[in-house]
Formats: structure tokens, sequence, C-alpha cells
């Protein structure tokens, strides 16, 4: 038995590495599918799939009076394709996926509305093959009643979670969840760089890696709890005991001939916190140094 979206179509604006993912991953849903690209011939596998492909923006959109995918590159790009569909975008849902800022996901999302259509941001946390699959998580923000309504087609995509009404919090989230990514993967290149010095195989040095990272989360979610009592209370070790800790790491990498810029990033961000009397809390206590300023 199909579901109640079994039959509507789809319409995909933007055929780049991910638009591409998401396209197959309704096609082999089942559904009925239209993609357009500005640059001609990136379709021809989604053809062979059952994809039928539009001339213009305008053409695709007028395939569909339901649900309209759009993935480019930017937010930019996303306002110089919609923006001359104007008032024929009216009654139809727009589902952006393209990257932006949480301020450009809710002036779109304004935008939008005034065009008698419907929106809801989204942000990809996955990789375009994994699109399709339970491992694929899309986080999505904007009118409940609307993720609802198109759930039934947007988890062909993936896991879908809704964070909210305020049509920015999944690019706030986002940016948010890529900014971990960057910090781990940075630092582990950073050590791997570090411990490459002795020779050691970053192959060899990403086992223990791993496992190190597996037990970070169980920090994130301790000082998370903290952050959210205004309670950094030290159970595992005290700022002034990472500071040593990270002098160390500055001297290893001066030693090495290791670029020591993260970690000396890292041990100021650090020290301004202890010099802030918080020599005894938390590492939970450096939140304070990322926080808006009066």
């Amino acid at each position: 038995m199909v579901d109640n979206e079994a039959e509507a179509e789809v319409t995909i604006l933007g055929l780049g590495l991910m638009g591409r993912a998401i396209a197959a991953a309704l096609l082999r849903a089942g559904r009925s599918t239209t993609v357009w690209n500005r640059t001609p011939g990136r379709d021809g596998d989604l053809i062979t799939q059952g994809a039928r492909v539009a001339p213009s923006a305008a053409a695709a959109l007028s395939a569909t009076d339901g649900l309209v995918i759009v993935c480019l590159k930017d937010h930019e790009a996303v306002r110089s394709v919609l923006d001359p569909l104007g008032e024929a975008l009216s009654g139809r849902t727009v589902v952006n996926l393209t990257s932006s800022t949480s301020d450009q996901a809710r002036e779109l999302a304004a935008w939008v509305g005034d065009r008698g259509a419907a929106y809801l941001d989204g942000a990809i946390m996955a990789v375009p093959e994994t699109m399709g699959g339970p491992e694929a998580v899309l986080l999505h923000s904007g009118d409940e009643q609307v993720f609802d309504q198109h759930l039934p087609v947007l988890r062909d995509l993936g896991t879908c979670l809704h964070l909210g009404t305020d049509p920015g919090l999944a690019a706030l989230h986002d940016v948010a969840l890529l900014n971990i990514m960057w910090g781990v993967l940075n630092s582990f290149l950073h050590g791997a760089a570090l411990v490459g010095t002795a020779k050691v195989p970053a192959a060899e040095f990403a086992v223990l890696a791993n496992q190190w990272i597996s037990s970070v989360t169980d920090f994130v979610s301790a000082y998370a709890e903290q952050i959210d009592a205004d309670a950094p209370v030290a159970r595992d070790a005290t700022l002034d005991t990472h500071a040593a800790a990270m002098d160390h790491l500055v001297q290893e990498s001066e030693a090495a001939g290791v670029d020591v810029s993260l970690p000396r990033f890292f041990r100021g961000l650090v020290a301004e916190t202890v010099a802030n009397g918080r020599g005894g809390d938390s590492y939970a206590a450096v939140v304070d140094r990322f926080r808006p300023r009066p």
C-alpha cells in the first residue's frame, strides 16, 4: 500500500552531487520526479532511472503543484533561481536544502511566504552516498504542519528531524555541527602530524584517535548539562589541569617543528578563562569565552 503522497509530483532544482543523490533516492522510492539544473549534462543517469528533465526552472516548477526541493550552491544561487519564478510559486511548498545562514533562511521564508507558498528550511548532515538511508540525517525547521504534511516524501531521503518553527534553526544547527566536525578533523590532522614526526603512521594513530573521540562524547553530554545548569563543576579535571596539559602540547609541537597555531589557540582560550577566576571549574566554563559579549 502506498502513502497519500506517493502520486505527488516532486520537483528538484539543482543537480550537483547532493541534488543528484536526492533525485536518485526519490526515484528509488517510486516518486514521480522532475529535475532541472542550470548546467546541462548532469541528468543522464537520472533519466535512465525515470526522472523527467525540464528545460527551465519555470518548466520544472509547472510540473508540480506540491513539493519543490531546492539544492543549489549557496543562498545567492537560490535567489537567482527563485526570484524570476515569483508568484508562480503560489500554492507550492519550497523545501530549501541549500546551505545558508539562519538570517538568510528567515529572509527566504518570508519572501516565499509573501508569494503564497509554504517554506521549510533544511540542512543535510550526510554525504551523497548515504542519501535515502537511515544514516542520512536531515534537519528541518519551519511550519510543523507543513513538515508533517510532506514527511512521507522527506523521509525517503533519510532520517528527518524537525527542530522548531523558526526557519533559521536548521541552518544554525548545520553550521554549529560542522564546526564540531572541523574542530575534530583539524585536531586529528595536527595530532597525526605530531606523532608522524616519530614515524607513527596516521592509520595507526587513527585507531587510538577514534577510541578517544568516542570517549569525548561522554564529556560533551556531561558539559552540556553543566552549561544548561550554569554549574561547571570539575568532576574529571579542572581548567588548571587542562592548562598544564596544553602547555605540554605546545612544547611538544614546537620541539617537533609542527605548526603550533591550533594548540596555542586552545591554550589561549583556557588561559583567558583561568585569568577570570575559573581555574577550579570544569572545561565547560570555557563556553563563556565564546558567548556574545555585552
